[in-house]
């Protein structure tokens, strides 16, 4: 087992990192930027190292003054969290280069499944379904045309390199294609230094299932149920549960199943997320994440385990210590996330928190970094926490969030937890009937009638 562990990143992942270390008798290291010289996880940490100024390129994407302080404290392996260099093939193999373990499957696999090209042409291979588009990168509007008839519309132009939202554009029809494929490429280009990109046929009223997967060097793989990540805007991911109210039990096996086969036959090492569209009883792969999520903390309260210390074990050369026999899943999950933001605008807002106090109680948890007095620099995501809680079943699970939503008090910043109170009242997010398109469409009516 390791003796000493960086975490190369920041914020609540960090901390959340750290504890799993200290219950684990291994020493942390926490490298920072000047901006959170103050941060709660550069307290916590045994030992914490200043890698360069605010911005990130200059600190949490600088590969050689992290591979620096990795090598001054006589750390063993480093871990990527979510973010930043997380899914940086480069850096993982970099990495491995420089005598440390990368905690985190192999630099090839993430190098195919961070091509979302690659990575449909990958599980296609290994039996996994897709949604109809194109088989590779589309070169032209010509070709592109071609794809979208066969296909039919509506379609999606998607970033072969992208996430997040960025270099996506809807199409309708032929009029609409040849600007949108220009803008889709441009969009690329700036926000991933990659112009390539694929479509995808759009679906009306897909829910976004991922399923959290696991395997270990010695050729096993499990699955850990899904999460259901509907609850989006542009993109972006507000609200994760588990189990989906909308799939049965047949359905949650056998996509796990296929999915965990999907996992051995790659050889895939560490925590992964394999993410589905759903619609009308069918799954189309979406994309591979292969790092831990953000919202890995609604399996944590579904199945009683520390996926931190799990990925730890596993990078360590251990053997999976779970499998389908010893899973069960257990009631019901919800995750907020908390950002640092104008709940109506989504403009962000910085600055310093001069009340904080934390909700509690049975079943609930909060994950955050932040404490009375910190300032959140503006230099980084604004997710400042997540509000998870977990009950016997959905229903109480929508209760005790909304409880601990109001115990919940962050003053001296604007946060998103009035859209959050707002959404758990809606009757389409309290009967589970909604899509990744709801949000948009409930904010836009929202915005109108205001």
């Amino acid at each position: 087992m390791f003796k000493k562990i960086l975490i190369a990143n920041r914020g609540e992942i960090a901390l959340r990192i750290i504890r799993a270390c200290r219950e684990m008798g291994i020493k942390s290291v926490a490298v920072h930027s000047t901006a959170d010289a103050n941060s709660m996880a550069v307290r916590l940490a045994d030992e914490s190292v200043c890698i360069g100024p605010p911005r990130s390129r200059d600190s949490y994407l600088n590969v050689p003054s992290i591979l620096t302080a990795a090598a001054v404290t006589g750390a063993d392996a480093i871990h990527p969290g979510y973010g930043f260099l997380s899914e940086n093939a480069q850096f993982a193999r970099m990495v491995e280069e420089h005598g440390f373990t990368f905690i985190g499957p192999s630099a090839d696999l993430i190098d195919r499944m961070g091509d979302k090209v690659s990575a449909k042409k990958t599980v296609m291979e290994l039996g996994l379904p897709v949604v109809p588009g194109s088989a590779g990168a589309v070169e032209s509007v010509e070709q592109g045309l071609e794809i979208c008839h066969n296909a039919g519309y509506p379609v999606i132009i998607k970033a072969a390199s992208g996430g997040g939202g960025k270099g996506m554009q809807v199409v309708r029809n032929d009029e609409e294609f040849s600007e949108a494929f220009t803008t889709a490429r441009r969009e690329a280009a700036a926000n991933f230094g990659d112009d390539t990109v694929y479509i995808e046929k759009y679906l009306e009223k897909p829910r976004h299932i991922e399923i959290q997967i696991f395997g270990d060097k010695h050729g096993n793989a499990i699955h850990l149920g899904e999460r259901d990540c509907s609850i989006q805007r542009r993109h972006q991911k507000l609200i994760e549960e588990a189990p989906s109210p909308v799939l049965s039990e047949e359905e949650r096996m056998s996509i796990g199943t296929l999915a965990a086969d999907v996992v051995r036959k790659m050889g895939y090492v560490g925590a992964g997320t394999i993410e589905f569209l759903y619609e009308k009883g069918e799954f189309f792969f979406m994309e591979m994440n292969t790092r831990i999520q953000v919202e890995h903390p609604v399996t944590e309260m579904i199945t009683g385990i520390d996926l931190i210390a799990e990925q730890i074990r596993v990078a360590a050369g251990e053997p999976l210590s779970l499998n389908k026999e010893n899973i069960r899943l257990r009631g019901h999950a919800i995750e907020i996330r908390i950002n640092a933001e104008d709940p109506d605008t989504f403009t962000p807002s910085p600055g310093k928190i001069t009340t904080f106090h934390a909700p509690g109680g049975l079943g609930v948890r909060f994950d955050s970094a932040i404490y009375g007095g910190y300032s959140i620099p503006p230099y980084y995501d604004s997710m400042v926490g997540k509000l998870i809680v977990h009950a016997k079943t959905r229903d109480e699970a929508i209760k005790r969030m909304r409880r601990a939503i109001v115990e919940t008090v962050i003053e001296g910043v604007k946060t998103t937890l009035p859209l959050h109170e707002w959404i758990l009242s809606e009757p389409a997010f309290i009967g589970g009937e909604y899509t990744i398109h709801w949000l948009e469409k409930k904010l836009a009516e929202k915005n109108k009638d205001s």
